[in-house]
């Protein structure tokens, strides 16, 4: 079974990352880029077939060491 989390910025968090890509953008002739958010995916492989028990497993991944949860959301999408 594979699972993708995404995490990303909450909003209101700063993200100079993401302001300095919007910068980039612009200097390289990319017109009409309005806010970039940057955030990260982490594709996971999992063994198993119990769909419930693989996101409970990935929501515990995600609260101990994919996310912050004081400033990041996140997804997890089972494939």
């Amino acid at each position: 079974m594979k699972a993708r989390v995404t995490v990303t910025l909450k909003n209101g968090v700063l993200d100079p990352q993401g302001k300095a890509i919007e910068h980039a953008l612009s200097g390289l002739g990319f017109d009409g880029v309005g806010q970039v958010r940057q955030g990260k995916v982490f594709d996971i492989e999992l063994t198993g077939t119990d769909k419930a028990k693989a996101e409970a497993d990935l929501k515990a991944m995600c609260d101990k060491l994919l996310a912050n949860k004081v400033i990041e959301n996140y997804s997890v999408a089972i494939t």
